[in-house]
């Protein structure tokens, strides 16, 4: 039902999209709207990835590193049977996550070093287990796709503007400036939407993969609190990226409401109860169904995270590019 619906909302805006080239120039409108949206998808299907990364000042590490974190990530990744995705740190006090890639052979998921901080290793396998399903869903792709189409609407609706008076303009300029007002904000509604949809599918697959509802469970409400205290001076700068999170980076809000990028915590905290009801894991034990434990530390890393905590972050200049 998941894919159905987003399958729906996916028609949806490419629906709107052509419609509001067909409404500022008539059938030649709609062809050059598709145009736009053709070539701006291909160019975020290569580049969307490195474009993110670069927005939130991603550093890529590897086993020599950070050896505790990213050989997590290599056992979920074998858990979910997906390829190794890259693994990026990113130097930010508030605890987050996201996934980015065209594919799973494509793939890398980024940490905050407040995640890393903050919670404990079972609930990082939680968060990062979430970020993989959203790999092994192609969420990423569908993501890009839906930010991409929500862009060039709001574009198009500024062109609508000097476009109005166009005989071929079904509407006239009236019904175009009313088309500037409603056509950008349904495709935000869209495109919440969908991600809202993603969001409870990755949570579910995530605690499959992880073995264990109640770390994802324990992380998000730890995650919520931490989204409200600390500021993301990144994500405010590029606030288009903010779906892409585990939560939203922008602010704390709890509203399930037509506007939120993701749904409400307690909500999904209250499915995956019902998951660990249903008998997936053992309660939030260290270890469940064959999935080993993630509390296994190096005595001699200098931080929860060895070559990841805060003693070995690298100073980075001034900026909003680094």
């Amino acid at each position: 039902m998941n894919y159905i619906r987003t399958a729906m909302l996916l028609a949806a805006m490419t629906a709107l999209f052509m419609g509001i080239g067909f409404m500022i120039g008539g059938q030649s409108g709609m062809m050059i709207a598709l145009a736009i949206a053709a070539a701006m998808n291909l160019f975020s299907y290569w580049n969307a990835d490195k474009m993110v990364l670069r927005m939130h000042h991603a550093r890529e590490i590897d086993e020599r590193s950070a050896p505790d974190f990213y050989r997590m990530i290599r056992q979920l990744a074998q858990n979910a049977d997906l390829p190794m995705p890259k693994v990026y740190i990113i130097d930010n006090p508030q605890p987050n996550a996201f996934a980015t890639g065209r594919n799973p052979e494509n793939a890398a998921v980024a940490a905050t070093t407040g995640l890393l901080d903050m919670l404990s290793p079972e609930e990082v396998a939680g968060v990062m287990a979430h970020e993989l399903a959203h790999v092994k869903n192609h969420d990423t792709l569908i993501m890009t796709i839906t930010a991409t189409i929500a862009g060039a609407i709001s574009m198009l609706a500024n062109f609508a503007f000097f476009f109005g008076g166009n005989r071929n303009n079904p509407l006239g300029f009236v019904g175009v400036l009313l088309m500037m007002i409603v056509a950008p904000m349904a495709a935000m509604v869209v495109q919440m939407a969908i991600s809202r949809t993603r969001e409870y599918a990755a949570d579910r697959m995530g605690a499959e993969i992880c073995g264990e509802p109640m770390w994802l469970a324990s992380a998000l409400a730890k995650i919520a609190g931490g989204v409200e205290r600390i500021h993301n001076p990144d994500a405010e700068a590029n606030p288009a990226t903010a779906h892409m999170f585990i939560m939203n980076p922008l602010s704390g809000e709890r509203m399930d409401n037509l506007f939120s990028t993701h749904p409400n915590t307690q909500n999904r905290i209250d499915e995956l109860r019902k998951l660990a009801a249903a008998g997936l894991g053992n309660g939030g034990g260290p270890s469940s169904g064959g999935r080993a434990s993630f509390a296994q530390r190096d005595s001699r890393a200098a931080g929860p995270w060895s070559g990841a905590g805060p003693s070995s972050r690298p100073s980075r200049p001034k900026g909003p590019w680094g």
